[in-house]
């Protein structure tokens, strides 16, 4: 008897990608399958169609990979759609309940692009300057992205339980606290101009957010603006109210990315943080993302003087005071 076969092709045009399958979806062919809508996802595509024109049939293995790689592109906010299934393929949807989730009406093919028909090399687009603020970025398989309010409501636990990995076994762990955490994301959420970038794969890595500051002469409250711009000679900036990375050593330059992200979104050269004087892992890790630690500072609100660290865009000598 013959093994089956399943040839796999595709091609990508931005973020989205065209996967068209020929033969065969079976015990032998399922891992073929499965680590091509993996590599997808590694790659940050955010829509993934795949073509079943020309496959003659697929198992209950195959369409649980496809339910399995569905779900995991809705959270890492991508989406998996199939398109011209054959009769099997169809009555196998239909069956197990399968059609809302994975089939839609055909859509329009994606156009070839020069190079870019691959199994294996990730996608790498460079940062883009003339790109919209909620434009996703991607590079070296990280994507970076903007999310709305709703949208960082609806991630509001994901990245608080990122923000607990990224402080675990540290010193100053007792000065993030979930609840501390999550009380600063909704009191920051609703500042204007309010701005939150998360860093993909196919889970979240790393998030960033702040507001700005003196982009209307308002904002601020005046206090600390007047105290940056003695500081710095600066009365606009960003506030960065925090910035989380993935502890592993293959992310280590997310956090340097993400701020500089919100920076150039919010239109500043400047960003500025307040810590807590005594945590001490804090300050070690903005001032290996390369803040600058300005010292305690008196006359802000709270039980303590908080430590202010300041940041200059890439390219942006901080003139100090």
């Amino acid at each position: 008897m013959a093994l089956s076969r399943l040839d796999i092709h595709r091609r990508n045009r931005g973020e989205r990608t065209l996967v068209t399958l020929a033969g065969d979806i079976g015990p032998a062919t399922t891992p073929l399958l499965r680590a091509a809508v993996e590599q997808c996802l590694l790659d940050g595509v955010t829509e993934i169609d795949i073509d079943l024109t020309t496959v003659g049939s697929c198992d209950a293995r195959g369409l649980d990979v496809l339910l399995s790689a569905a779900w995991r592109a809705g959270r890492a906010h991508a989406r998996l759609r199939l398109h011209h299934p054959c009769a099997q393929i169809a009555r196998l949807l239909d069956a197990t309940g399968s059609t809302s989730l994975l089939l839609t009406a055909p859509a329009s093919p994606v156009p070839p692009t020069a190079s870019s028909d691959h199994m294996s090399t990730a996608t790498r687009a460079p940062e883009d300057r003339a790109r919209r603020p909620d434009q996703p970025v991607l590079r070296d398989g990280i994507r970076l992205r903007r999310l709305t309010r709703r949208q960082a409501e609806d991630m509001r636990e994901d990245i608080a339980d990122l923000a607990a990995q990224s402080v675990a076994d540290t010193v100053g762990e007792a000065y993030h606290d979930r609840g501390d955490f999550l009380h600063r994301l909704a009191v920051t959420a609703h500042r204007p101009g309010f701005a939150l970038l998360v860093a993909e794969t196919t889970v979240l890595v790393g998030c960033a957010f702040g507001f700005p500051v003196g982009s209307d002469g308002r904002q601020g409250g005046g206090t600390l603006q007047e105290i940056i711009q003695r500081l710095t000679s600066c009365a606009r900036f960003v506030v960065l109210t925090q910035v989380v990375a993935h502890p592993h050593a293959q992310h280590r330059d997310i956090a340097h990315r993400l701020q500089q992200r919100l920076l150039t979104d919010l239109h500043s050269s400047l960003g500025v943080t307040l810590l807590h004087p005594a945590d001490r892992g804090a300050r070690a890790a903005f001032s290996s993302w390369g803040w600058q630690i300005m010292g305690e500072v008196v006359g802000l609100p709270g039980p303590v003087a908080p430590c202010v660290l300041t940041l200059s865009a890439e390219g942006q000598p901080l003139a100090r005071r």
